[in-house]
């Protein structure tokens, strides 16, 4: 029991942070969008 419970642990991590990235692309792409359009630069 204790070997499935860290082994799940372990495997929820990698989808924590490709959830995490995926929002973080997200946002960053929004953003470009939103600049390119109004003729600004993002940085």
């Amino acid at each position: 029991m204790e070997i499935i419970l860290m082994t799940a642990y372990v495997l929820v991590w990698p989808v924590v942070v490709i959830g995490v990235l995926a929002v973080i692309i997200r946002a960053f792409t929004k953003d470009a969008r939103e600049a390119k359009k109004e003729g600004r630069q993002i940085i």
